[in-house]
């Protein structure tokens, strides 16, 4: 794995979705992939900065910022409360999170002119969950989604691509086999609803809880550098 000491940029404000938003540095002059990252509900965009590490040195790496501040230095993409019968999520701010993301993708790839195709979004937790909501609802817009301890919303079922839009998508999964936040149930229905779609994906589980192991930031790391490779078919 590459060791580079990655650092961020200061925070910046895209002008379109005035989502806020870090850049790994050193940033490529000419960036010709891009990954954006999304943390999970309580974090912020500095938690995610471990998985830009092994990127190829040509990726722009984008950590953005859930836009709810739920005090100090704690966001998320949409509220969400933990009960007994499952997650419970306001569907609305979830909606709003996932066009804000889309806007984002298309005007980061514009701005650097960089191809859907080499673009991919992946998250943890609850970043993961909208990084499935972009990716299933505008596969035009990535080459694939990293789900990383999270799920698929039922609540983007309305908004789904078609087949035909959805080939060539594909995805990763890892989910922690102990799971006590989203246990892997959770990981079980993503897996057999991506089959079910036809979305082409990595399907894995590890001997940990609620987190993103040495493990799973490897394979992932490995699959997102197979998926934006030049030489990809």
């Amino acid at each position: 794995m590459n060791t580079t000491r990655n650092s961020l940029s200061e925070l910046q404000t895209d002008g379109a979705t005035n989502l806020g938003y870090r850049q790994r540095l050193p940033a490529p002059v000419k960036p010709t992939k891009l990954l954006v990252l999304l943390h999970g509900v309580g974090g912020n965009e500095t938690n995610l900065l471990n998985l830009a590490d092994g990127v190829a040195p040509d990726t722009l790496v984008v950590l953005a910022r859930g836009p709810l501040q739920l005090g100090g230095p704690q966001f998320a993409w949409f509220q969400v409360r933990f009960t007994a019968t499952g997650p419970q999520i306001s569907p609305e701010q979830a909606e709003h999170s996932r066009t804000l993301l889309i806007a984002l993708l298309q005007q980061l790839q514009q701005q650097h002119d960089i191809a859907p195709q080499n673009t991919v979004i992946a998250g943890f937790s609850q970043g993961g969950i909208m990084s499935a909501g972009v990716a299933l609802t505008a596969p035009k817009v990535v080459a694939g989604f990293g789900l990383l301890s999270g799920r698929i919303l039922p609540e983007i079922t309305p908004h789904l691509a078609s087949a035909a839009e959805l080939h060539g998508l594909q995805a990763f999964v890892g989910h922690g086999s102990y799971d006590s936040k989203l246990p892997v149930q959770w990981a079980i229905r993503s897996h057999e609803w991506l089959d079910a779609l036809g979305v082409a994906h990595r399907y894995s589980l590890y001997p940990i809880d609620h987190g993103i192991s040495a493990e799973m930031q490897a394979d992932f790391l490995g699959w997102c550098r197979s998926r934006m490779a030049d030489d990809r078919p």
